[in-house]
């Protein structure tokens, strides 16, 4: 009901319009504590999914030897989820943590007859590490690599992505590098990190940076002896800050050092953004404590020249929260899959009405 949608205009955008608001979703959103965006915050972080999904974890070799970990969802009894419907890639944020609400979309979709698997980076959620190389920030080597691979497994099947967080760094870099090529129908980012050099200086709040810090630590930790000779082991796991931590591991390394501003100029979400080729809804709530105030940290122009760019922004929703009252309850998930139902809608009027494929 107080959402807005900013976007440019166009026929898709009137077709998300309509599909949207005839969605009860946007309707529901009602929450007992809504001036507390950080309780939501820390309600997502900790709370897991009930029940939990069971999990079948796929390891992917990279072409450097390094490894990534596809967990397809199989339901909470273990029921098989697979099937004719989309694929659904969930990415995780940047510290590789998979939150219960992340998990709860993956179920929600699952229920739905998509086909959803959990991306975990190198070294990330159990994921062996075995080359002392982790992902940087917005660098979409490996993603390119796993979408690749699902393009194959799954080839009749459409790929949808959607990440949560500071993971939408590495999704929209990926779009931008890949433009037409990105073999998605569509994405979707939830609560998105636009700048991420920004982000890193302005500093977050410590029930999130602390949380993500320890996490990140503890995975590291186990991975020391392998990463001493690429890092500084022992000033990496005593950051003090989530930006010490990501200098320490991709700017003061042993063999190729760089600056901040240069490694930025390579991992900006946002840096190829003209070249995306596929719809993205950025899901956002107003007083998100994560991404920062509005007027700095969401790119309004990429929203109003771009075709492919459409920012669904609330006025409370917090970092990834968005709840309503009731269980398991989140209605920027029912939005996300609401979404890309409208954009399968969409494509199938187009293709009848002129016998191409979306986008043409």
């Amino acid at each position: 009901g107080c959402c807005r949608l900013l976007c440019k205009p166009s026929a898709l955008a009137q077709h998300l319009v309509r599909s949207l608001g005839r969605s009860a979703v946007l309707w529901g959103g009602h929450w007992p504590w809504p001036r507390w965006p950080r309780l939501q915050m820390l309600q997502q972080l900790l709370k897991p999914p009930e029940p939990e999904p069971a999990v079948a974890r796929e390891l992917l070799q990279m072409p450097d030897g390094g490894l990534v970990a596809l967990d397809w969802l199989v339901g909470p009894r273990g029921g098989v989820g697979g099937g004719p419907g989309p694929v659904l890639l969930l990415i995780p944020n940047a510290a590789g943590q998979v939150t219960g609400g992340l998990l709860q979309l993956g179920l929600r979709a699952l229920e739905r007859g998509f086909v959803p698997v959990v991306f975990n980076r190198r070294g990330h959620n159990g994921c062996p590490l075995t080359t002392p190389r982790l992902q940087p920030f917005g660098d979409p080597g490996d993603l390119r690599e796993a979408v690749t691979y699902l393009r194959c497994r799954h080839p009749a099947a459409p790929l949808l992505a959607v990440s949560e967080g500071s993971g939408s760094g590495l999704l929209l870099a990926y779009l931008g590098e890949s433009g037409s090529s990105s073999h998605l129908a569509a994405a979707a980012c939830v609560s998105p990190i636009f700048r991420g050099q920004d982000w890193f200086e302005a500093g977050m709040p410590w029930l999130y940076e602390w949380p993500l810090l320890l996490h990140l630590k503890r995975g590291l930790s186990r991975y020391a002896g392998s990463l001493a000779e690429a890092v500084d082991v022992e000033g990496l796991l005593g950051s003090r800050s989530l930006r010490e931590l990501e200098e320490a591991l991709f700017c003061r390394t042993k063999s190729r050092p760089a600056s901040w501003e240069t490694y930025w100029e390579r991992n900006e979400p946002l840096r190829d953004a003209d070249e995306a080729a596929v719809p993205v809804l950025c899901l956002c709530g107003a007083d998100d404590p994560v991404r920062g105030p509005p007027a700095r940290s969401l790119p309004l122009e990429l929203f109003r020249s771009s075709p492919y760019f459409f920012l669904l922004l609330t006025p409370r929703g917090g970092h990834c929260g968005f709840p309503r009252r009731g269980p398991g309850r989140c209605w920027g998930h029912e939005a996300v899959l609401e979404f890309f139902r409208a954009m399968a809608e969409f494509l199938r009027a187009e293709e009848r009405r002129k016998g191409l494929p979306w986008p043409g």
